[in-house]
């Protein structure tokens, strides 16, 4: 998550030169591990009303970077943020409805930011909202619905979704049965560091002939040479 955080950061700020000042030294104590340094250039920043920064600071005092952890701080910020329309301040946001962390668990609040979040191509997102339509949890039941979702983070390299598309083809959930799509999804996920993944392809592959075990591996190398474009479907 630390990785996903500082490429994000290198988009905050814009054409501001002022501000983009305190922000990079504010990047760099990030990038250093100084994370206290970092919150003392952002927060003014963020306080101005910049929307992704403010989404990173309620991150850095959800996980007690540079701050003593306060869930309740965290969840001002991703508030702040996600009511200015910011995708990771709403996925996370949607996150804190969703496991009732400082406010009430709602999965109709947690489906509406993670729905606004995944719009924006958020994968973490997209993958959750996938969740929540394939079991019912604050909208209605969809299995199309979920598909979709999951697909779209699957193809941003997300590999929960990827996992979670093979349960979906291992199961028949809206679509046809498919061992040899489930497997290629499996296989991508654990290669993409989901072990529960390889438990669930090694469950498929003893249901397979060693014919179709070659041709779902293939379809695997092929899905990923082509950076998730070329996936079976």
């Amino acid at each position: 998550m630390k990785k996903l955080l500082v490429v994000a950061l290198f988009f905050v700020l814009g054409p501001n030169l002022s501000l983009a000042q305190n922000y990079q030294k504010g990047l760099k104590a990030y990038q250093a591990g100084y994370y206290a340094t970092a919150l003392n250039e952002w927060i003014p920043l963020a306080e101005q009303g910049n929307e992704r920064l403010q989404a990173i600071i309620g991150w850095m005092y959800n996980e007690g970077k540079g701050v003593e952890k306060n869930i309740s701080e965290a969840l001002k910020w991703y508030r702040l943020a996600a009511e200015q329309g910011n995708a990771l301040g709403q996925h996370y946001l949607g996150a804190m409805y969703y496991n009732g962390n400082v406010v009430s668990q709602d999965y109709y609040e947690a489906a509406k930011w993670y729905q606004l979040s995944a719009e924006q191509g958020h994968s973490h997102a997209q993958n959750n909202l996938g969740y929540m339509y394939k079991e019912g949890q604050g909208v209605l039941k969809d299995y199309a619905e979920a598909l979709k979702w999951y697909r779209l983070a699957a193809e941003q390299d997300a590999p929960l979704a990827q996992n979670n598309l093979g349960v979906m083809y291992e199961e028949g959930s809206g679509v046809l049965k498919d061992n040899l799509t489930a497997h290629m999804w499996y296989n991508i996920a654990s290669a993409n560091g989901i072990d529960k993944a390889a438990k669930n392809r090694d469950i498929v592959e003893d249901l397979m002939t060693p014919e179709d075990i070659s041709k779902a591996m293939a379809m695997a190398r092929e899905c990923m040479n082509s950076d998730y474009k070329k996936c079976g479907y």
